[in-house]
């Protein structure tokens, strides 16, 4: 199976310029947990999460209003290519233990997103719960690792 085959196509997407509240809002109205962040070009160049919302900015007294999603985003974007199989978009989670992935088409512009629930729907419990074992490790990760951009 593909990436194409698995994933959820035409997911929820922002700009650096995104506010913070109004992504938070699109997680809301699309019930998602992330946001590819977008160039002009329709290229990922990073993601909004949940938690990276949480972590980064509310848990500081960030203004959600005024922040922008350029500001808390994670960067660089891990993307998977619509042709990847299934084992290539679980190794690529597990090495960078991620829970989620944008896919992207041959022009590197963003069609669609794969999460781990995508992946347990569609495929055989033996390699999602090592997906899950591996990306649910706990390390110095994601928020923690986050600099103030002074």
């Amino acid at each position: 199976m593909q990436a194409k085959d698995i994933m959820t196509p035409n997911p929820s997407c922002c700009t650096p310029e995104t506010s913070l509240r109004e992504c938070a809002q699109m997680m809301v109205d699309h019930d998602c947990g992330e946001i590819p962040v977008l160039d002009a070009q329709g290229k990922p160049i990073g993601v909004i999460t949940d938690r990276d919302i949480c972590c980064r900015a509310v848990a500081k007294g960030i203004d959600t209003n005024g922040a922008r999603v350029g500001e808390f985003m994670t960067t660089p974007a891990i993307t998977v290519s619509e042709d990847d199989t299934e084992e290539r978009c679980i190794g690529v989670m597990e090495e960078h233990m991620i829970r989620r992935v944008p896919v992207v088409d041959t022009q590197g512009v963003c069609c669609g997103i794969m999460a781990q629930a995508d992946l347990a729907q569609r495929l055989a419990p033996q390699p999602v719960s090592h997906m899950l074992r591996e990306v649910s490790t706990p390390t110095d990760h994601a928020s923690r690792l986050f600099h103030d951009k002074a």
